[in-house]
């Protein structure tokens, strides 16, 4: 069954080289803060003002701003002037669906969204 899975996932042999493996910690450093997840879903499938994702998500212009040009260098979205107005679009709608694939992952796993993971006490063992 597992071969089977594998073979579908084309994951049998799944390695990252030391570059790819940086590469992918750097992206989930910079999904980590919660505001960017929120800014990246508020965006969905289509192009959208600031204004629009300042709306979407309660955060202050300044913040919006903030978290939408780290998402930028990183290539997570992409400005389009649209006359006076700078648009946000994902890149590729593959990132929401990955984000979505994510969040039924951690719910099908027990991983509660109301339940943060436990850090571990620094200390004598």
């Amino acid at each position: 069954m597992q071969a089977a899975i594998d073979n579908h996932l084309n994951m049998s042999n799944c390695t990252y080289d030391s570059a790819a493996v940086k590469h992918m910690s750097e992206l989930f450093k910079l999904l980590a803060e919660p505001n960017r997840l929120k800014i990246l879903c508020s965006l969905g499938l289509e192009c959208r003002p600031v204004t629009d994702v300042i709306e979407a998500t309660g955060l202050s212009q300044t913040n919006v701003s903030f978290h939408l040009r780290a998402l930028r260098e990183a290539g997570l979205v992409r400005p389009e002037r649209q006359g006076a107005f700078i648009y946000y679009c994902l890149p590729d709608p593959e990132l929401l669906r990955l984000l979505d694939d994510f969040r039924n992952w951690m719910e099908n796993h027990g991983h509660s969204h109301d339940v943060a993971p436990q850090k571990k006490k620094a200390g004598r063992r």
